[in-house]
């Protein structure tokens, strides 16, 4: 996707996968380094060293921003996420023009550099760039909100996909408990400052999303909607 097919103000689908199917992370220290890259990394503000940064400040097992930072001047919202063994998805909204282009670059430099060097591994870690779709209409904003948060959390339970569909409340419940993907910044399980909510948490309430949630997950509600994840 090239930056200039973007308006500010569209929000985009990203996908981004690891080459040949393979782990883009490996355990807990994996995952929170990507949840500190994508609340870091979204700022028109690059610190060289950012992470020494962190560390200096002790800042390195939270999400606050160190003080001596500017104020954070975004790239884009991060309105949803998800990430799994070999790969993420995000729904993104444009807030400077190449935001998004600029944001997904360094997340994707950031994560082959820590692997790389962490597991002493060469070579890409991704299958190229990321790919994304420009989101046209309400219908699919909705409906891919729930694959990204729910659905994928779904997918990682450790009962399996079919157990938690079959089981929505207890497995919905767990969802909003797993820290990687954006669904328990919604239902007030975390107050991350990563996700931007206002947007979609306006179409719905945390009780009415949940509905929706069940609707989609269990097929009863049908849309003629292609959530590109390929």
């Amino acid at each position: 996707m090239r930056q200039q097919d973007l308006d500010i103000g569209s929000y985009v689908h990203v996908v981004k996968r690891g080459t040949r199917g393979l782990p883009i992370v490996r355990d807990e220290s994996d995952r929170f380094r990507f949840l500190l890259m994508i609340t870091h990394f979204n700022d028109c503000f690059s610190s060289l060293n950012w992470y020494r940064d962190l560390q200096d400040d002790g800042l390195q097992n939270s999400l606050t921003r160190p003080q001596h930072w500017p104020t954070q001047d975004w790239l884009v919202d991060i309105v949803a996420f998800s990430l799994v063994e070999n790969h993420f998805h995000l729904l993104l909204k444009e807030r400077v023009h190449g935001g998004i282009a600029r944001f997904m670059q360094r997340i994707g430099t950031g994560m082959a550099k820590r692997f790389n060097e962490r597991y002493k591994e060469f070579g890409s870690l991704f299958q190229g760039g990321y790919r994304g779709k420009i989101i046209q209409d309400d219908d699919y904003f909705r409906y891919v909100s729930v694959y990204i948060q729910v659905k994928n959390a779904f997918d990682v339970h450790p009962k399996g996909y079919h157990w938690a569909s079959n089981n929505f409340d207890e497995a919905y419940d767990w969802a909003c408990r797993f820290p990687y993907t954006s669904l328990g910044d919604y239902s007030g399980t975390f107050e991350r400052p990563t996700i931007h909510k206002e947007f979609l948490a306006s179409l719905y309430t945390s009780d009415e999303y949940r509905k929706f949630a069940q609707d989609v997950i269990l097929g009863r509600t049908l849309s003629d909607t292609n959530i590109e994840t390929n």
